[in-house]
């Protein structure tokens, strides 16, 4: 075969392992710049009305002087919720790893439908730039919330033009996912190498097959939410916009649309993508865990099936979210129960973790260490998670920080750890080298002490009745006392992004001094790691049989890998 060169190999190429690299690059660098405008965040809440040091001079349009404005900070907590979900986490946890494993695992030699493959990361920086846009136009970027509530969202004299740019922008990422999704189902579906059944796949391919219907279920509604939305701003119409608003003091009249329409439509897609963002990780840990433990998962069918049951219960809880809407006290009490219905398969989960740590042979390892955070983190999420499930409790903590708090230790300390764990686990099979494991180490521990640094003291703002998206809290004489608080979590979110740095040091020397990595540095048992690292193109030189699966063992302190399992099953 002809060298296709350069471009085509690595640019626009059809190898899902270079796509997963390519989202594995790309949503690093959005996680990085959406974390420095929560830097910015944190230094308004930490120390109010202060100039930003150094940005005197080179301040933007919304930050005179070094000092920020109320549009400014809208603008930030906007984008920074938008950029780090939609082009962060989604991107990295399903995009990423996504295309890089699943063919690996399941012993195919590439996706279903390679060019579409290749499409589906093309729309996403496609997207990123419609989206960023807004930064650069009259008005700056979209301010209403990552949420986009209407009316705020839906008229052009609210929200400027970089609201609309951003509507478009997540339409267009919006298809990105659903022919990432298709691609993945078909590819779970059709290409699983000879003896792979259903029964035999790696819990992280149960993760990422759920995570796919999800998406194709998901997706489309958001989607069409933003096209309507797109149409109240830039047609007149008003699927969104409610009768008798009043513009410039002249009441709309073609007003007359319902506004709870959007939070039905928005919540269908976002609380699923919820799960889209977590299960993957979920599957991570799961893949993780019996490897450092040296011993096989416990209830592997459990925890299975565990995973499509979370996908399955998703769908049914949206309007937890809605709450203070004024629905009927009875379909509130439908989600109230549905909602922590969601909890019986994750404590399953759980359980089955720790079921597979009780006297294992344990290696703390950094990617053990990661997977060990995810599961403490992961737990304090969920369990905040029930008391915002009670429909009484979330009257009163709605919108307020403690809602903030529950969302990063679902999301970071959930997601990002799974995240950390995935790229020092796999990242020998991707590059060919392994990581440090002392700046490894180092960076886990200090991620760990300033996340919580961060994170913890949002439920005590919470229940303290601290708002969320407020620009100016010692403007309340209740909470002028949150001062200390707010600066001491500031410190930590500096520190937290600091330690990143050391994260990003390590990753790009790795990949040129690191030590050189064999197949299986790991003694792991799954498939990808019978190929060469880095794996060549078409991932096996003959098909793989499969005689069992990879948790189909019982010896304690075994150290076998995929082949070994299969000569004696065979």
């Amino acid at each position: 075969m002809s060298d296709p060169g350069f471009i085509r190999k690595y640019i626009f190429s059809t190898d899902h392992k270079v796509i997963g690299i390519q989202f594995l690059f790309s949503s690093l660098i959005f996680m990085f710049f959406g974390g420095l405008l929560a830097m910015l965040m944190r230094w308004q809440l930490g120390w109010p009305g202060s100039p930003l040091p150094f940005m005197e001079k080179i301040a933007p349009a919304g930050m005179p002087g070094g000092i920020m404005v109320p549009e400014y900070y809208n603008m930030l907590f906007t984008m920074h919720g938008s950029i780090m979900i939609f082009f962060g986490v989604i991107p990295l946890l399903v995009g990423a790893f996504g295309n890089y494993l699943i063919p690996l695992k399941i012993g195919a030699p590439d996706m279903a439908f390679p060019r579409l493959n290749m499409l589906s990361y093309w729309l996403f920086p496609i997207a990123a730039a419609t989206v960023l846009a807004g930064f650069f136009v009259e008005g700056g970027a979209a301010a209403s919330g990552w949420t986009a509530y209407p009316p705020l969202s839906g008229l052009k004299e609210t929200m400027g033009p970089g609201q609309t740019l951003w509507a478009a922008g997540v339409v267009i990422l919006g298809f990105s996912s659903i022919f990432g999704a298709v691609n993945y189902v078909a590819t779970i579906i059709n290409h699983r190498a000879p003896g792979m059944s259903f029964h035999r796949l790696p819990i992280s391919i149960w993760a990422m097959f759920t995570t796919a219907v999800l998406t194709l279920l998901a997706t489309p509604v958001l989607a069409a939410a933003m096209i309507l939305l797109l149409l109240d701003r830039c047609l007149g119409t008003s699927f969104f916009l409610p009768a008798g608003m009043i513009v410039d003091g002249t009441p709309l009249a073609h007003a007359g649309g319902q506004a709870l329409l959007w939070q039905h439509l928005f919540w269908f897609y976002s609380h699923p993508a919820v799960y889209i963002m977590i299960l993957p990780a979920m599957g991570f840990v799961s893949d993780i865990l019996p490897n450092f433990s040296r011993k096989p998962i416990f209830g592997y069918k459990a925890i299975s099936y565990s995973a499509v049951t979370i996908g399955a219960v998703g769908f049914l809880v949206w309007a937890h979210h809605m709450f203070q809407t004024g629905m009927n006290p009875t379909l509130g009490t439908t989600f109230m129960v549905s909602t922590m219905a969601v909890a019986v398969p994750t404590g399953v989960k759980v359980f089955s973790w720790l079921g597979t740590l009780w006297r294992g042979s344990i290696r703390l390892t950094t990617p053990m260490l990661h997977a060990l955070g995810f599961i403490s983190m992961f737990i304090i999420g969920g369990l905040t998670g029930v008391f915002l499930a009670s429909t009484p409790v979330d009257m009163y903590m709605h919108d307020t920080y403690f809602v903030v708090g529950h969302l990063h230790y679902v999301l970071f300390g959930g997601s990002l750890f799974g995240a950390f764990a995935g790229i020092t686990y796999w990242f020998p099979k991707m590059f060919g080298r392994k990581m440090n494991d002392r700046w490894g180490k180092t960076h886990f521990w200090l991620t760990f002490l300033f996340f919580n640094g961060v994170m913890f003291p949002m439920f005590i703002l919470g229940l303290g009745g601290m708002p969320r998206r407020i620009y100016d809290y010692t403007q309340y004489a209740g909470l002028v006392h949150f001062a200390p608080l707010n600066r001491m979590m500031s410190v930590s979110a500096f520190c937290l992004m600091a330690t990143q740095l050391l994260f990003a040091f390590n990753f790009f020397r790795s990949l040129f001094k690191g030590e050189k990595a064999g197949p299986n540095p790991w003694e792991a048992t799954t498939l990808e790691w019978e190929t060469p690292s880095p794996p060549p193109h078409g991932n096996f030189a003959k098909t793989p049989v499969v005689h069992c699966g990879p948790y189909e063992y019982s010896v304690p302190g075994m150290k076998r890998d995929w082949q070994m399992q299969t000569e004696k099953h065979a």
